[in-house]
């Protein structure tokens, strides 16, 4: 057998070891072993192909991983296992940033993974009566279950998290995401456009997996070079410039007045406080956006959308010159 047949058959068996996992009241042994037995075969692909950016790309993301392992040991309650195995998702998305080399297929698999792991923890208290009306749990499991490609039953749990969570922004920017990984793009671009209108500081785009988001995310940081922070706020504003947030509903009466009211708060803040304007522009201007969109679609006076147009104006002109063109 030659290098490359040997160590592409390497490769796959340490796949084959990373395939989801129970992280039930065994999960750390078989996690354990399971790593293990990836890392194994992982360094005799490297002792047969010591150049192969593919096999060092795994063989670190496996060990970054094998790392967590003795602080997982000490966590006896699976919920408290898995929101820990969660929680370091974003740390290991950093520690890939570093590295020279990716491999999408190797993080594809380690990404399966980890999310099945978590899932064994969360599965284990998940069928309890009262655990089915926790929506923070629903919203986990439903998270896990995307992460490991089951994207069916991560809308049955994320939507059952969003029956207690109507006005979460987390809760209803996950639920727009699994809609959008299944095909459902309309449903997706209506959820996004709120769920960034709520809180967009609550929106953890790490866990973002589908396309339509992604896209949007990656061409604002091409062409803008936000920090993540700024990035989450722009990301409304930018979505409608570009028809991405382009699915709008009619506003109940009470949210109109919500909206205006949210709008004299801002511009209020921005005259008084001048060092906020930066921070509080891209979400009074996707308010501008929202009310513009209520005028259009409720055919009131001309007059009033020229007035918001006129605001969005002095606010930010490119941004203005973009909306208009």
């Amino acid at each position: 057998m030659n290098t490359e047949k040997q160590v592409a058959r390497l490769i796959q068996r340490a796949f084959d070891r990373l395939k989801p996992q129970d992280a039930g009241a065994e999960g750390n042994l078989r996690i354990a072993e399971a790593l293990d037995g990836a890392s194994a075969l992982l360094e005799d692909a490297l002792e047969a192909d010591y150049d192969n950016e593919e096999v060092k790309c795994f063989l670190s993301s496996v060990a970054w991983w094998r790392e967590r392992l003795p602080q997982m040991e000490g966590i006896a309650d699976p919920f408290d296992r898995g929101e820990f195995i969660l929680s370091k998702i974003r740390q290991y998305h950093a520690f890939l940033d570093n590295l020279p080399y990716r491999d999408d297929l190797c993080q594809y698999m380690i990404k399966r993974f980890v999310f099945s792991c978590a899932l064994g923890c969360f599965a284990e208290i998940i069928g309890g009566a009262a655990n089915n009306h926790d929506p923070g749990l629903l919203l986990l499991v439903g998270r896990c279950y995307k992460g490991v490609g089951i994207y069916v039953e991560a809308l049955r749990y994320v939507e059952q998290a969003t029956r207690f969570r109507r006005e979460d922004a987390e809760t209803l920017a996950e639920l727009a995401d699994v809609n959008a990984l299944l095909g459902e793009d309309e449903t997706a671009k209506a959820l996004f456009r709120e769920a960034f209108f709520l809180s967009p500081e609550r929106i953890d785009l790490q866990m973002m997996e589908s396309d339509l988001i992604l896209r949007l995310r990656n061409k604002i940081l091409r062409e803008k070079g936000f920090r993540e922070e700024e990035l989450r706020e722009w990301m409304p504003v930018y979505g409608k410039l570009w028809g991405v947030f382009s699915i709008r509903r009619a506003l109940k009466p009470a949210e109109l007045t919500r909206l205006k009211q949210s709008i004299y708060n801002m511009e209020t803040e921005c005259r008084g406080n001048p060092g906020r304007g930066a921070a509080l522009k891209p979400r009074l201007i996707n308010r501008y956006f929202w009310l513009i969109d209520h005028y259009d679609d409720n055919g009131e006076d001309p007059s009033l959308r020229e007035e918001v147009l006129l605001k969005i104006k002095f606010t930010d002109p490119e941004i203005y010159e973009r909306y208009v063109q």
